[in-house]
């Protein structure tokens, strides 16, 4: 995306996923600089990291949060280590999403129906943590307050985009005009035929970009306009799928867990349920909620 939009990396050159990754791991983003962390094998060969009691730190100004910054990474490392070994289905629910309140994940041994922290022993049973599950979906998906932050959501991703419409479409006007003139300018020979592909080539390899970009966009801004459902159809929409999940099979559960739980914290004496989105035609956002374990 980068690359179409005709970004470039300070030495000119194409971006590619391994300076995207460079970047995103750069904590200078969430307001802390690093500095010699690094050092080199030698010319044209590998930098290899410093021993960390060797690095220095600088606070600077973030230019996003830390938890943010936190959880890209997070992501970053869960995506690093899926490729290197594909994830064994999960015969249950929540594996791989239930965390102890100590910070370990919770498993299900072969011996007993209960999510078991090996750290600590804590325990919840497996038809417990699926009643809470189900009894806090109703709440998340009917929540009237939610179900307006998801049209607020909405409203706000339509604005932005309408606004990175505007910037783009204005930049394509200038630019037919900064190549009007360039031509103007040839023909008044001002411009010398063997210098006129110079100034020529970066404006119109811009301009085909916008060509394609401004077109896509609106597309984009029409589509969301479309989906944009009033409140009683979003509360329709969850209400539905509420109803029928005692008929939903296991794989089927399985699908809403991962589209709309970032993570389960089982404590003592509660069950913390962090929620993210739903991605049916409501897309709800929600923050984390927290259940009483008995309740």
């Amino acid at each position: 995306m980068l690359n179409e939009r005709g970004y470039r990396t300070r030495k000119g050159e194409n971006f590619s996923d391994t300076t995207v990754d460079r970047l995103l791991r750069d904590p200078t983003a969430k307001g802390v600089r690093r500095a010699n962390y690094t050092k080199s094998l030698g010319e044209k060969k590998n930098w290899k990291l410093k021993p960390k009691d060797e690095w220095v730190f600088t606070e600077v100004e973030a230019i996003i949060p830390q938890e943010l910054w936190d959880r890209c990474n997070a992501i970053l490392d869960e995506h690093r280590n899926n490729h290197k070994r594909p994830a064994r289905k999960s015969p249950h629910l929540f594996t791989g999403f239930v965390h102890c309140l100590c910070g370990q994940k919770m498993y299900v041994p072969s011996n007993t129906p209960k999510y078991v922290c090996y750290d600590c022993r804590n325990k919840i049973p497996v038809a417990d943590l699926d009643s809470v599950f189900q009894e806090q979906l109703k709440n998340f998906l009917l929540s009237p307050s939610e179900i307006m932050r998801y049209l607020e959501t909405t409203d706000q991703v339509i604005k932005e985009k309408q606004e990175l419409f505007a910037l783009l479409e204005d930049e394509e006007r200038k630019l037919r005009k900064e190549i009007d003139r360039l031509f103007r300018l040839h023909s008044e020979g001002q411009i010398p035929t063997e210098r006129f592909g110079e100034h020529y080539r970066p404006l119109n390899e811009r301009l085909t970009q916008l060509e394609e970009e401004v077109p896509q966009l609106q597309g984009e801004i029409d589509f969301l306009k479309i989906q944009h459902l009033s409140r009683d159809e979003v509360l329709s929409e969850a209400q539905d799928l509420y109803t029928r999940w005692p008929e939903l099979d296991s794989h089927e559960k399985r699908k809403v867990v991962e589209a709309i739980t970032e993570k389960v914290i089982i404590g003592k004496d509660e069950v913390m349920i962090h929620l993210c989105y739903l991605p049916v035609s409501s897309e709800i956002m929600a923050a984390g909620q927290h259940i009483p374990r008995d309740s």
